[in-house]
């Protein structure tokens, strides 16, 4: 049976009016056929009309191997404009993240 959520209630997804005097429809998400898949890497890639966001898992299972091989298991490609987007949906996401948990350090190891 197909589910749908909506979006988090606020005034662009309640149909309110914009400043432009048009109406912002509600978004209402369908996740009925929705695939899950589990990454530990990700790599990033672009032109000027698309990003590409690839997406894999790195099994290694030690350190110290001269050479990593990377399953690449899904791409995701956007426009520039969806990429810019997501980039701000995850600085705020992560931002509570680090509110709620700490600092997240993903620079080299010491």
């Amino acid at each position: 049976m197909a589910k749908e959520r909506e979006a988090a209630p606020s005034a662009a997804s309640a149909g309110a009016t914009a400043s432009t005097g048009t109406t912002v429809p509600v978004v209402k998400w369908d996740d009925s056929s929705m695939g899950t898949s589990y990454a530990n890497v990700c790599n990033v890639t672009g032109t000027r009309e698309e990003v590409a966001l690839l997406f894999g898992t790195n099994q290694t299972l030690y350190t110290g191997q001269k050479e990593v091989t990377v399953k690449v298991t899904d791409r995701i490609i956007l426009s520039p404009f969806a990429a810019k987007r997501l980039q701000k949906l995850l600085e705020n996401v992560l931002g509570q993240y680090e509110s709620r948990f700490g600092q997240l350090n993903i620079g080299p190891a010491e």
